[in-house]
């Protein structure tokens, strides 16, 4: 240990220190007991309102069931709102395929219509270039002088006859085939306009039903205080 200096204690100084807190702490002693509050004097009445300690029990634990049940109304609102938006979703999409599926079918029928037509214009053309054919050995009518020239412009008369009768009986079935057709793609035009006012009104009727739900559980939402009944559903 190194070399130090020791310094004796000033006692006065000391004495003067504790004469000091000690006149301190008697003053503090003396303020607490000046000021120490009085008895507290109040005129007895009862407490606890008008209800009893099991009254108020009672409405406790009520209050206590129609909060939980009133947690589990919502729980169910909640996945019955979800349930009906899956529904929903699963409806748009299902209307959507079909809307594809009916516009093939009609794609479809225009096909075939337009296969037909084709069908029966080459048959028209075909026969008519038989017909041709037939009358290049037959003689024609300004070539007959008289009113009987004998058994060839009989057939002459009868290919011609013939020929024009197909043709007619043709251009009557086309014009049948082409009113059918009409009326068919007037039905079907119709029937479509149908099906999609149909869907349109449960599009409508499905987006009022969700959006009247969403209110009402906005509406148990605001009105906290509002009585709940168990088993009550709204």
């Amino acid at each position: 240990v190194g070399p130090y200096v020791l310094i004796t204690p000033n006692e006065t100084r000391r004495n003067q220190l504790q004469q000091v807190a000690k006149k301190e702490l008697d003053d503090l002693e003396r303020w607490k007991e000046e000021h120490r509050p009085g008895p507290i004097k109040l005129v007895p009445q009862r407490l606890g309102g008008k209800e009893s300690e099991t009254q108020a029990r009672q409405k406790q634990q009520i209050m206590l069931m129609q909060s939980k049940y009133q947690q589990k109304h919502k729980r169910e609102e909640y996945v019955k709102a979800k349930k009906a938006a899956e529904e929903a979703e699963i409806l748009k999409k299902k209307a959507v395929q079909r809307e594809k599926a009916e516009r093939l079918e009609v794609k479809r029928r225009q096909q075939e219509m337009q296969r037909r037509d084709t069908f029966l214009e080459d048959q028209y053309y075909k026969t008519n270039e038989l017909l041709n054919r037939l009358d290049l050995g037959l003689p024609k009518s300004d070539s007959c002088q008289i009113a009987n020239c004998g058994p060839e412009s009989t057939a002459w008369t009868r290919s011609h006859t013939y020929k024009q009768a197909l043709r007619e009986d043709e251009n009557r079935r086309l014009e049948e085939m082409k009113q059918e057709q009409r009326r068919k793609a007037e039905l079907m035009e119709f029937k479509q306009k149908q099906e999609e006012e149909a869907r349109t009104r449960a599009h409508q009727n499905e987006q009022r039903r969700v959006n009247n739900a969403f209110l009402d559980r906005l509406q148990n939402k605001t009105q906290p205080n509002s009585t709940y009944q168990p088993g009550y559903s709204g």
